[in-house]
């Protein structure tokens, strides 16, 4: 995703609509598997804070992106736009990777944790099917809520 980030930040203008649509896809699917399947089956006491600053960061990531999926690419604001996409990209990967994660690996079992990778593979292959860009539009009101009752956490299987 950064590499893909920074290819649109600093590609020939002419490749950034495309581009753009490639990146809004990619970070949509991300997000919507995040919040639809790793969140709710990691929430746990111990990681409930984490997760509810990283819907956060969602709903600020989904607001950028709407931004620039309606501006032209042209627009005086759109390079600004993309770094500030950029940056909060970076920060949200970096939040995970060093406070989230390592909990996560120490809540729940390997099997348990390949059971969650391959219900994520599955609802990627899905979200591709489609163009999870389009989520977009409609979740940039709030930030998306934490409990999902159909949704059983890892934690209570084990």
């Amino acid at each position: 995703m950064e590499g893909m980030l920074d290819e649109l930040l600093h590609g020939e203008e002419s490749q950034r609509a495309p581009l753009l649509d490639e990146v809004a896809d990619a970070l949509a699917a991300h997000v919507a598997l995040e919040e639809e399947h790793f969140y709710p089956a990691v929430r746990a006491r111990r990681t409930e804070d984490i997760l509810l600053e990283s819907l956060e960061e969602h709903l600020s990531l989904k607001r950028v992106m709407s931004d620039l999926l309606a501006m032209e690419t042209s627009d005086e604001r759109w390079e600004a736009k993309m770094h500030v996409l950029k940056e909060q990209a970076e920060h949200h990967h970096e939040e995970e990777e060093e406070h989230l994660f390592p909990k996560v690996e120490k809540l729940f079992d390997a099997s348990q944790l390949e059971e969650l990778g391959a219900t994520m593979t599955a609802a990627l292959a899905k979200l591709h099917a489609e163009h999870p860009r389009d989520r977009v539009f409609r979740g940039t009101r709030e930030a998306a809520t934490l409990s999902m009752p159909d949704v059983e956490p890892l934690s209570a299987r084990a």
